[in-house]
């Protein structure tokens, strides 16, 4: 499996429903509200053959109340 985080920035007054809609599909390990430029932070296990865009375009961006989206690959844990 590989670990991917994404960050996810929300509409005004959208993010605890975007929040709820990730939560409900049990796609993330690891699910964070966060301060800075995005809303919420989520971190994804993925299949190794699985392609990570359209993963994350097929479970998360087609939630409504999403403005933006920053995906983190990772390579190695230390």
């Amino acid at each position: 499996m590989r670990c991917v985080f994404v960050q996810i920035r929300c509409k005004p007054g959208k993010t605890y429903e975007v929040a709820d809609a990730i939560y409900n599909r049990e796609i993330v390990s690891e699910l964070y509200s966060t301060s800075g430029d995005y809303d919420l932070i989520a971190k994804v296990y993925i299949q190794p053959d699985d392609d990570v865009g359209k993963f994350i375009n097929d479970n998360i961006l087609d939630i409504p109340g999403i403005s933006r989206s920053l995906t983190t690959l990772t390579f190695q844990a230390f």
